[in-house]
């Protein structure tokens, strides 16, 4: 068992990461089960695979599951679904006192966050991760938002978890495609500031995507004590250093909105190609070594995550995907930051990005 603490002063949060601890969720709920009950949300891929062993879990603990199962997929993260969500629990008398359990990937997590954070003027909520990405990243934060056609996660705020409960073997059950996804959020944090545990996935990927149970945990283990850290030192974005988890994203949500936020391109891989991306433009700024993104792309190319435009299957005018990142939240004075790279491990914020630079990079991009 290893329990790492996000330290955010009066709403600090503990992450359990521990093999089989679903099947001990009742003792860690327990405290979070105000009025006996739990409000569980979840989706329709989860649900059938996870909510039986958490619902078993809780069965003779005195402590009511109320279920929510919502569609699954990226247009979950909607208004007419958190409306959906928030008419539900008013109408099954949710309380201020109560917690939501989001029991899923990130769309439900940040779905759940987000209407725990404005039901009754918030309540409070647990997350229960059941994808790598999730266990990895989205559920460790307190991002919280929904998507709208303007673009993703547009609408929402911070609002943290009161605990997070990470069972890695609960990934056994989930599909390779969607595992090779969250992959590509652990390659990150080797490539904003850790060359060593760079290294350590082209090492062991293969482990961890064939679901060692010891290499799993240890990216797990490495991947939230890293974005704790930063979560920590600037919860909210403020200072910029919690930017550097954004690398990759602004390209790879110009790729997600061009193919409609769609299973056409999934996050993850989304975010994959956008890490290829960034270090190759770095590249053409002068500001990285060609070989530490070739070394980059090979990496990806090796565990079948898309590394360029041409294998996230996105074809479009470099302009029409630039056009796309204008509605970027970290657009400030007309001018977008980006997250670029000095070399494996040393990635920077950059705010003298030439827009039509990078529309001239991607026009000539495969």
């Amino acid at each position: 068992m290893t329990q790492i603490t996000v330290e955010l002063d009066d709403h600090s949060y503990p992450i359990l990461v521990q093999p089989e601890a679903l099947e001990q969720a009742a003792t860690y709920l327990e405290k979070f089960a105000n009025n006996r009950r739990l409000f569980i949300l979840t989706d329709e891929n989860v649900g059938p695979r996870i909510l039986p062993k958490l619902q078993q879990a809780l069965a003779g603990s005195g402590i009511e599951p109320v279920v929510k199962t919502l569609p699954a997929g990226e247009t979950s993260k909607s208004w007419r679904q958190l409306e959906q969500v928030t008419d539900w629990l008013l109408a099954q008398g949710v309380e201020r006192s109560d917690t939501l359990v989001a029991l899923g990937g990130g769309v439900i997590g940040d779905l759940t966050g987000f209407a725990a954070s404005i039901v009754k003027r918030g309540c409070g909520f647990v997350q229960i991760p059941t994808s790598l990405l999730a266990q990895v990243d989205s559920s460790v934060g307190g991002k919280t938002a929904i998507n709208c056609a303007t673009g993703k996660n547009l609408i929402g705020h911070f609002y943290q978890p009161r605990f997070v409960l990470i069972d890695p073997l609960v990934l056994n059950s989930l599909p390779d495609r969607e595992l090779r996804a969250g992959y590509a959020e652990v390659v990150k944090y080797g490539l904003i500031n850790d060359a060593n545990f760079f290294a350590w996935c082209e090492a062991n990927s293969s482990k961890l995507l064939n679901r060692d149970p010891e290499a799993l945990s240890e990216a797990i283990i490495h991947s939230v004590r890293a974005k704790a850290l930063i979560v920590a030192e600037d919860e909210k974005e403020l200072s910029g250093r919690r930017a550097l988890l954004n690398l990759g994203h602004t390209f790879g949500h110009a790729l997600e909105a061009e193919t409609g936020f769609s299973d056409k391109l999934v996050h993850g891989e989304a975010v994959a190609a956008g890490m290829a991306l960034a270090f190759a433009y770095s590249v053409r700024r002068g500001h990285c070594d060609a070989a530490d993104a070739e070394r980059v792309a090979a990496h990806l190319r090796s565990v079948g995550l898309p590394y360029s435009l041409e294998t996230a299957s996105v074809r479009a005018p470099g302009q029409r995907l630039v056009d796309h990142m204008m509605h970027d939240k970290k657009m400030s004075g007309g001018t977008l930051p980006f997250l670029l790279a000095r070399g494996i491990g040393q990635s920077y914020l950059a705010n003298d990005v030439d827009l039509q630079d990078v529309a001239a990079f991607l026009e000539d991009s495969d």
